[in-house]
């Protein structure tokens, strides 16, 4: 028997649990995304008016992406409604080329263990990185490239009288943050930083001047020079003699006419040393650092903050200005949204791995800080770990302050309702399916919400179903076929599911 016309025969047009995924499920981000919600939905998403601090546990396929993807969408739409009090969202969850970077500055012997690499990881890490997608996206977004989410096209937008309008500062501040964050591959490191220049109309003649008067001193000391010898070449032929002490006038003159330049060369030289040794999230060169600040004049950045010592300081003042400038462009506030840390490469899952990773970001400083909002979602077993904490731990993190979600469970009822709304997404014109019509009158519905129940997280619920369908389908032919699924099908698949998962094959 054929699965589609098991499901047409109920009035649904496509399969609603072929996808287990949130990121590729066609069903969830056309339909489900807008009207499917978990009951502590209003508590996580809060008010992007005033951003807010959520930690959600829960356990894999729980739905903790779908939430972070309906988040991301209903902001986009609270932008497109509020175009003069924008949210800016920083989508964080893709950490495997950050910790590629930052193992590079590890010693080979180091980065043979995840463990070791990890302990080195510190906050001004994570805020590092978290500067570096704000700030390259930003930049994309003024120079026209494309937008982080074509989907988002419209609140992503900012214009060009708005970046115009940008006072010398601020137009500053930005260019220094590109300087250090900017990790676009579209073009050269200093080709896009010239064009943003150009964007923000930064002129920057002052900061020629001592290679100016560099060049001006050694063309000067040479033209001394020859005229000198010209001239003792003159007496020389009336018979005098040639004194060749002048010749030492070209490099004492080239010498104080560059030192200017070299101070500054070297200046600059240190600092993108320091850049490029404790910014260690991203990828930069020291000789493209230091000739992109040396455009800058002189004056302009003697006391403003670079990511160049290993310390948090300096990152909340460059975090800082991102907001004022953000502010500037049209966005009140930041939103941070951060998952699948069980991913990356270097944690394998592992819960200690994650945990040496997570810990740093879990600090109230950055939490609360101002016009900035996180939304993290992290595994169940994380918790298990913050309750083993030490005292230490939780008064730098005050996880009481931080709206946290402890454990991101599905009741059978709501696992229920999950099911129908994905039924009804898939289902044909004028039709109204619900989960309970796909099976015979010997399951009851209760019996329906206490099989859902045990299952616990909508990805386990989409793979029994899915499964279901198919060895009921398998067991009509189409010439006889059955539109009901009858309860031993049904108790047989929970039963082999439930076992698959208790031995971890699920």
């Amino acid at each position: 028997m054929n699965i589609h016309s098991f499901l047409e025969h109920h009035g649904i047009v496509r399969s609603p649990f072929a996808e287990e995924d949130a990121q590729t499920d066609q069903v969830f981000k056309e339909h489900c995304i807008r009207s499917a919600y978990h009951p502590i939905w209003d508590k996580v998403y809060g008010d992007p008016k005033e951003p807010s601090t959520s930690i959600i546990f829960g356990p894999k396929g729980s739905g903790k992406t779908a939430m972070r993807l309906q988040i991301d969408q209903h902001l986009s739409r609270f932008n497109q409604e509020n175009p003069g009090h924008r949210v800016f969202v920083i989508r964080y969850d893709d950490f495997n080329p950050f910790l590629d970077h930052f193992c590079e500055r590890m010693s080979r012997r180091t980065v043979k263990r995840p463990e070791k690499v990890l302990e080195a990881w510190r906050l001004w890490d994570h805020m590092d990185a978290i500067l570096c997608l704000g700030v390259t996206d930003l930049v994309d977004r003024i120079l026209g490239n494309k937008i982080s989410n074509p989907s988002h096209a419209i609140s992503d937008t900012i214009s060009e009288s708005a970046v115009q309008n940008l006072d010398r500062s601020a137009a500053r501040d930005l260019l220094l943050l590109a300087t250090s964050y900017d990790q676009s591959t579209a073009s050269t490191v200093t080709d896009r930083w010239h064009g943003l220049r150009q964007k923000l109309r930064y002129r920057n003649l002052q900061a020629k001047w001592p290679l100016a008067l560099s060049i001006g001193s050694v063309v000067f000391s040479i033209v001394l020079s020859t005229w000198l010898m010209l001239s003792q070449r003159g007496d020389a032929e009336e018979g005098g003699a040639l004194n060749p002490g002048f010749l030492w006038l070209i490099p004492i003159l080239t010498l104080i006419g560059s030192l200017p330049w070299l101070t500054r060369w070297v200046k600059c030289q240190v600092a993108a040393m320091g850049i490029h040794r404790h910014m260690r999230v991203g990828k930069r060169e020291k000789s493209s650092l230091r000739k992109i600040l040396l455009q800058f004049p002189a004056k302009e950045i003697a006391s403003q903050p670079l990511p160049r010592f290993d310390r948090t300081d300096d990152r909340y003042e460059l975090l800082n200005k991102f907001q004022l400038i953000l502010k500037r462009l049209g966005f009140d506030g930041v939103v941070v949204l951060m998952d699948r840390v069980d991913e990356p490469h270097l944690t394998g899952g592992k819960a200690e791995l994650m945990q040496r990773f997570t810990w740093p970001i879990l600090d109230n400083k950055l939490l609360k800080h101002p016009g900035l909002g996180f939304k993290i979602m992290l595994p169940q077993e994380l918790h298990r770990e913050v309750e083993r904490e030490t005292r230490e731990f939780h008064e730098r993190a005050r996880l009481d302050k931080q709206n946290v979600i402890p454990a991101f469970q599905w009741t059978g009822e709501s696992l229920y309702d999950l099911a129908r709304a994905r039924m009804q997404a898939c289902a044909a014109e004028g039709r109204s399916p619900e989960p309970k019509d796909l099976f015979g009158p010997d399951i009851s519905e209760e019996r329906l919400l206490s099989a859902f129940q045990s299952l616990r997280v909508p990805r386990h619920l989409f793979r029994l179903l899915y499964r279901v369908l198919v060895d009921h389908c398998n067991r009509y032919t189409d010439s006889q076929p059955v539109y009901q699924i009858r309860s031993e099908t049904f108790e047989a698949a929970l039963a082999l599911y439930n076992r698959e998962a208790e031995q971890g094959l699920q």
